[in-house]
């Protein structure tokens, strides 16, 4: 519960602070903007919270003009969406693997494309559970492991080169449970329909019904970079950019950076 209050009160401290600013892309949105312009988000499910929370209402209150619709899922399944003929307009994805697939098939626009966060890699367990678990290195001591299916969701797939690199994943492939998007995979931990599970850090940190066992060790996986960028056939190009630029935005990084998330310098 103090998780939860201290993160409220950062976020309405952020809010006040901010609702007021003005920002560059204000501008390009009146000039160039019809009014009414409805654009479509694509974003991984564990970027869901944070704008549905904060980042959404904010750029509505900035942006009366641009109505931004969101769906959140897999970014694997996202990629899958998009690449057969999904309305979407802008594309933000939990892995590279995804977004360079999309800009290789001239889906999304390569030069939109920005490394725009970093998370990372934890090992989960019920808050106040028992576990004879307490590291990745023990996660064998596990009945039931929960992990984001590899084919399709970036968290299964670091999780899986996580383990890999530690000697661990074919060894305990029979006790997989494969969720279709990471938030599953968290929701299994906090009913305790697994033992342990892997997700993102910004996940573990979103309720107050699982703990961290672990971080991923150094070296173990590599950077996991959600990038953001529009795709190409968007019907809404201008409000797409004010969007993208919105992200990008020092008021944005902020609300990121409350979640848990590194929001990228070189942005």
């Amino acid at each position: 519960m103090k998780r939860f209050l201290v993160m409220a009160l950062t976020l309405i401290i952020i809010m006040t602070t901010i609702i007021g600013c003005t920002s560059k892309v204000d501008s390009v949105a009146s000039e160039t903007v019809a009014e009414n312009t409805t654009i479509t988000l694509a974003a991984a499910a564990s970027l869901k919270n944070c704008f549905e929370d904060s980042l959404i209402p904010l750029f509505n209150e900035k942006h009366p003009e641009i109505t931004v619709q969101a769906t959140y899922d897999s970014s694997g399944k996202l990629q899958a969406q998009i690449e057969e003929g999904a309305d979407v307009d802008v594309f933000f994805s939990a892995g590279m693997k995804q977004m360079k697939a999309l800009a290789e098939g001239g889906l999304v626009t390569e030069s939109t494309i920005v490394e725009l966060l970093d998370n990372a890699v934890v090992l989960i367990k019920g808050s106040g559970g028992e576990s004879d678990v307490d590291s990745f290195e023990t996660i064998g001591n596990a009945e039931t492991i929960a992990i984001g299916d590899p084919e399709s969701v970036p968290a299964g797939q670091y999780a899986k080169e996580a383990l890999t690199t530690l000697g661990l994943f074919d060894s305990n492939a029979n006790k997989f449970s494969l969720g279709t998007n990471v938030t599953e995979v968290l929701n299994w931990i906090a009913e305790g329909s697994a033992d342990v599970g892997i997700v993102y850090a910004t996940d573990a940190a979103s309720t107050d019904k699982v703990e961290i066992v672990a971080k991923a060790p150094e070296g173990s996986v590599g950077r996991i970079i959600y990038p953001v960028g529009m795709v190409t056939k968007t019907t809404h190009e201008e409000a797409s950019k004010v969007f993208l630029a919105f992200l990008a935005s020092e008021e944005a990084a902020k609300i990121f950076e409350a979640y848990g998330f590194v929001v990228n310098a070189s942005k």
